[in-house]
């Protein structure tokens, strides 16, 4: 736990959380440009496959120089395992970083409820002060039962304090009442209701004391000792892992920067996946490069330098062919 003699006191702390393809890291990194030059701010991102994107998204365009301190913790929901992974990364972060304000990016398949339940507890009363909850929702998903039949679907909008109905560019037009409805006949009445695009939250809906309280739900996810994430790579220069839970699996691959990577090549494969979410940072001929991919639309965009190239595709089954579809878009050495 944190030193008792800590002088991190009473740091702001939003939970930013949705379901898969809500749009959670783009509205992060939208927050990220509106963070007072003078602040420091921390950022600890849950996924839910071994290998980590997110947090090689968000390096990519911020730094530590820049006041942006980024810590992942992959494998799962970061509250399983009495919240272990997500107590030890959380501390480590925030003696590193000595945060103006904590960001909170649990898993899309996570269960935000837990996670409160631990920035709620002794060790972080006069750490945390927990500001306003932020559950990002794409009301399209709405009228799909896989959504609305989901606990964890429902329980990311129960906890929330603002429920913003993002990507409201691409709507039908009866999809915000949809949503309106849909809360006022679900949950409570007072709960706040924004509309955005593309993840741009406005940074003053970050302020203000939640109102959420902590709960249990019993679940479990398996997980081994060494994450993918941390593992070194074997001598092929790759690696695979896989996860599964909540009625989804996993898989994703590292690869060291001896796999450098076609970018057209790439950039056609991944538009043409159909799966539920896809994201990843690649080494290619042209450049280093993200990749997101959420409602069958891939965004691509340029990143600083990075260490390896990664992907995780998120989906109800897996495809043994990825793989070597992957290895298909190649440089050929």
């Amino acid at each position: 736990m944190l030193n008792q003699n800590s002088d991190i006191k009473a740091v702001p702390t939003n939970i930013v959380t949705g379901f898969l393809g809500a749009g959670k890291t783009t509205a992060i990194i939208h927050l990220l440009q509106h963070k007072p030059k003078n602040e420091r701010w921390a950022i600890l991102v849950n996924e839910f496959g071994e290998i980590g994107i997110d947090g090689s998204l968000m390096q990519g365009q911020y730094t530590e120089e820049q006041g942006v301190f980024i810590r992942e913790v992959p494998g799962g929901c970061m509250c399983c395992a009495a919240g272990l992974p997500m107590q030890i990364a959380l501390n480590m972060l925030l003696a590193k970083s000595k945060p103006d304000r904590l960001l909170i990016e649990p898993t899309g398949l996570g269960h935000p409820k837990e996670v409160l339940e631990i920035l709620s507890n002794e060790h972080y009363q006069d750490v945390l002060t927990i500001q306003k909850i932020i559950t990002l929702i794409d009301a399209r998903q709405l009228k799909d039962e896989r959504y609305t039949s989901n606990d964890t679907f429902n329980q990311q909008i129960a906890i929330a304090d603002i429920v913003v109905g993002n990507k409201q560019d691409l709507y039908a037009d009866d999809d915000k009442q949809y949503l309106h409805d849909y809360l006022m006949d679900h949950f409570e009445s007072n709960k706040q209701l924004e509309f955005t695009e593309q993840g741009q939250l406005d940074p003053s809906l970050l302020t203000g004391n939640s109102k959420a309280e902590a709960g249990h739900t019993h679940h479990h996810h398996s997980n081994q000792s060494i994450l993918a994430s941390e593992q070194p790579l074997p001598a092929t220069g790759y690696l695979k892992a896989e996860n599964q839970g909540e009625g989804f699996s996993s898989v994703g691959w590292r690869f060291d920067k001896q796999h450098q990577f076609n970018r057209s090549k790439l950039y056609l494969y991944l538009s043409g996946l159909e799966v539920e979410r896809m994201k990843a940072v690649f080494v290619t001929n042209e450049g280093v490069f993200g990749y997101n991919l959420a409602a069958n639309s891939l965004k691509e965009l340029a990143l600083a330098e990075i260490g390896e190239s990664r992907i995780e595709i998120i989906a109800k089954s897996i495809n043994e062919e990825w793989e070597a579809e992957i290895m298909a878009c190649r440089l050929i050495s």
